[in-house]
């Protein structure tokens, strides 16, 4: 796996790999979030799994789709899926459910770029949707991100939950040469209040994220 320097952010912790990119998948086992040690009150944390094209040389436009999972203060857990062609929105998929270790793959492809396609199936329960999306906002295609995100709710971050491990098993990126794996990818670990909330690492298939 990646010894690498990773790079921090705030937000976003996993593997970015650059080149020339149509198409981004993997597949994910669901976590179980739980609330983090010295959460306090009755604030609900989450976190979002997904893989994309664009959104860090190329920051105009990103092309993603992926789960959040939500625990609540009582320790419910809840899933969304979505998609998102950024800096639209990003809208829910409705017509697919999650129970923790769910086996999904996800996946974007763009046609071209200002045109693709999200899709995620629940190879657990056989559930597929998909979603064709169009954006005045082009693609570089020049990222390809497997990716654990401390997402963004009414401008502000979520209170990040406790994921435990995911890992993007079978992570492939298309190129127009052919398809790579993420084992040259650069790793993104995210960093809040001077601390470390995860860990990242790459293997020739896999990129494994830990809180």
């Amino acid at each position: 796996s990646s010894v690498l320097h990773p790079e921090l952010s705030s937000n976003w912790a996993g593997a970015l790999l650059k080149g020339t990119f149509t198409n981004v998948s993997a597949t994910i086992t669901v976590p179980n979030p739980t609330l983090p040690a010295g959460a306090q009150g009755s604030e609900s944390h989450a976190a979002s799994a997904w893989v994309g094209i664009d959104g860090d040389t190329c920051d105009t436009a990103i092309l993603q789709t992926g789960i959040d999972f939500t625990v609540d203060a009582d320790g419910s857990v809840s899933y969304d899926a979505w998609f998102e062609w950024f800096p639209q929105f990003a809208f829910d998929f409705t017509g697919i459910d999650f129970s923790a270790g769910d086996s999904v793959a996800l996946s974007v492809q763009s046609s071209n770029t200002t045109s693709g396609t999200a899709t995620i199936i629940n190879l657990t329960t056989g559930q597929l949707v998909t979603q064709d999306i169009a954006s005045t906002k082009p693609l570089c295609q020049q990222d390809a991100e497997w990716i654990v995100e401390d997402f963004e709710d009414n401008g502000a971050a979520v209170p990040f939950a406790d994921f435990g491990t995911v890992t993007f098993d079978n992570a492939l990126a298309q190129t127009p040469s052919g398809s790579m794996g993420p084992s040259k990818a650069n790793l993104i670990v995210i960093e809040q209040g001077g601390q470390t909330l995860t860990n990242a690492a790459v293997g020739t298939s896999s990129v494994t994220v830990r809180y």
